[in-house]
C-alpha cells in the first residue's frame, strides 16, 4: 500500500497577542514615567580622586556657577526603609512645599497651591525671593533664565542663610551638598562656607568629578 504523503505547511505564529502586550507595556511606562526637571545651571565640577558617592535622599544642595551665581535645591522627599532594610524615597514628605511656605512667612509672601506644586516639582533655583512668584508663574524658559540672577548673600538680606536654616528645620535629617564650578571665584566659595559655619553646618559633601590616579613607573 503506497504511503500517503501529507502536504507540508510552513509554521505560522500569531503575533496579535504580542502586539497587544507591547501596547499595554508601552502605555504603562508612558503613564508611570517621571521626568527629571530641567536644571537651572550647568556646573562643571573640579576633579578629585575620591570615589565616595553623594547621598540620594535628604539632600540640600548649594550650587556655585562659573559666573559666581549661587543656586539652591532641596530634595522634595526624605527617605524611609523597606521591609528588607533598603532605603527608599518617602513620597509622603513634602519638604520643598513646607520650605517655600516658611520663606513666604518670613517675607510676607503668600503662595498659591499651584505655585507650591510648581516649586515642589522644580529643580535648583537661584533668584531673590521677591521674584519667586513671577518665576513660578512664568511659562517662557527665557524669562525663567533671566530671573536667575543668583540668591542674595549680602549681610543686610542673606537669603541663602535663610534657605539653609529653614531647610534644616524642615528636614533635620538632610545632608548638605556643595557643588561648585571649577572656574568659580574662591571668594564666593569661601562666602558659602562661612554661611555654612554660621548655620552650624560643619559637615557637608563636596561634589567633584572622579579622576583616576595613575601610577608612574620609573
Amino acid at each position: 500500500m503506497p504511503k500517503i504523503k501529507l502536504p507540508t505547511k510552513s509554521p505560522h505564529i500569531d503575533m496579535t497577542p504580542m502586539v497587544d502586550l507591547f501596547s499595554l507595556l508601552l502605555t504603562f511606562f508612558m503613564l508611570t514615567a517621571t521626568f527629571s526637571p530641567q536644571q537651572a545651571v550647568q556646573i562643571d565640577s573640579p576633579n578629585s580622586i575620591s570615589d565616595k558617592q553623594a547621598p540620594e535622599f535628604n539632600i540640600i544642595t548649594v550650587e556655585i556657577s562659573k559666573d559666581n551665581k549661587i543656586f539652591f535645591n532641596m530634595h522634595k522627599n526624605g527617605k524611609s526603609f523597606s521591609p528588607t532594610g533598603a532605603e527608599i524615597a518617602d513620597t509622603a514628605a513634602h519638604f520643598r512645599k513646607i520650605l517655600l511656605e516658611k520663606m513666604g512667612e518670613r517675607y510676607n509672601i503668600t503662595f498659591t497651591d499651584k505655585e507650591k506644586r510648581t516649586f515642589e516639582d522644580g529643580a535648583s533655583f537661584g533668584l531673590p525671593i521677591d521674584n519667586m512668584k513671577k518665576f513660578l508663574n512664568a511659562e517662557d524658559s527665557k524669562i525663567k533664565t533671566a530671573l536667575q540672577t543668583g540668591i542674595p548673600t549680602d549681610t543686610l538680606d542673606n537669603q541663602l542663610s535663610l534657605w539653609i536654616r529653614f531647610a534644616r528645620l524642615t528636614n533635620p535629617n538632610a545632608e548638605v551638598v556643595i557643588k561648585g564650578d571649577g572656574d568659580a571665584d574662591y571668594k564666593v566659595v569661601k562666602e558659602v562656607l562661612d554661611i555654612m559655619q554660621e548655620n552650624k553646618v560643619n559637615k557637608f559633601n563636596l561634589i567633584t568629578n572622579l579622576q583616576k590616579e595613575e601610577a608612574i613607573l620609573e
